[in-house]
């Protein structure tokens, strides 16, 4: 162990999340969307393998994402960021802070395919700066181990366009790209059959993204869409399965419990 700071360093548990992918394993995520630590640790604690902390679309910033990884790590759950672009500083900073892993929303060619695995390189591959006084290094103490083994950490790229699925083979192909995550909400609302996950144009191309990703020697995940199976996505080779985030898992108990209590209230006898 190279630190006190950490049981797992960085590398290793994204070298252990990248073993469960490469043995066939359906790996479970969750996405969290809060920006708490509290929800974090009640996420991790609950048993998913890993949760995806969402800076594009979420209510935390990158100090609240630090604070989840930390939350996260205690509960050994793997930490995985979707970041809100390939800028460099977008990207550092969540790597710098212990991610597992990247995700890269919208990308829909080569080009940004190729810009996102700059981003989570050091140079000369990639654009990344060098620090060692962070969290991934534990504070100075896992640098070179850290540096050595950064390539570990999952570099992912999501499918949410026609013009993604169009360029999945060459995506996929792209050195340093590891796993394809299919959007169904962005996919299915840009094909115009928003939320017709049953649709045959939608069911190809969930097809055709697995297909990709299998031919090019990489991984593919998915939002597991409502009404579908983990099986169904097992079948096709989805392998990274998320489903759960901390809103709507909250927003749906609490209505639910409101209702029913509700309905219990309205049988109470009422005073004349």
């Amino acid at each position: 162990m190279s630190s006190r700071f950490s049981s797992v360093p960085v590398q290793d548990r994204a070298a252990g999340l990248r073993r469960r992918f490469d043995t066939g394993e359906t790996v479970l995520g969750c996405f969290l969307s809060l920006g708490s630590a509290l929800t974090a640790e009640i996420m991790g604690a609950a048993g998913y393998d890993c949760a995806l902390i969402d800076l594009e679309h979420g209510a935390g910033d990158e100090r609240d994402a630090l604070c989840q990884m930390q939350a996260l790590a205690a509960c050994g759950c793997a930490a995985l960021v979707r970041v809100e672009s390939t800028e460099r500083q977008r990207v550092h900073r969540v790597l710098d802070f212990g991610a597992h892993g990247v995700m890269f929303p919208r990308v829909d060619s080569v080009a940004q395919a190729e810009a996102a695995v700059a981003a989570m390189r050091y140079p000369p591959a990639g654009v990344r700066g060098v620090a060692s006084s962070n969290r991934a290094c534990a504070y100075g103490s896992n640098l070179r181990p850290y540096v050595e083994g950064c390539a570990k950490v999952l570099t992912i790229i999501q499918i949410e366009s026609p013009a993604a699925v169009e360029q999945a083979d060459m995506i996929a192909a792209v050195a340093g790209v590891d796993l394809l995550f299919l959007g169904p909400s962005d996919l299915s609302f840009a094909m115009g059959i928003f939320g017709e996950f049953d649709h045959p144009d939608f069911a190809g191309a969930v097809q055709r993204t697995a297909e990709a990703a299998s031919r090019n020697g990489k991984h593919c995940g998915i939002l597991l869409p409502a009404g579908h199976t983990v099986a169904a996505y097992h079948a096709l080779g989805y392998r990274l399965i998320v489903s759960g985030a901390d809103a709507v898992l909250l927003n749906q108990s609490a209505r639910a419990l409101v209702q029913s209590l509700e309905a219990q209230r309205a049988q109470l006898p009422v005073r004349e």
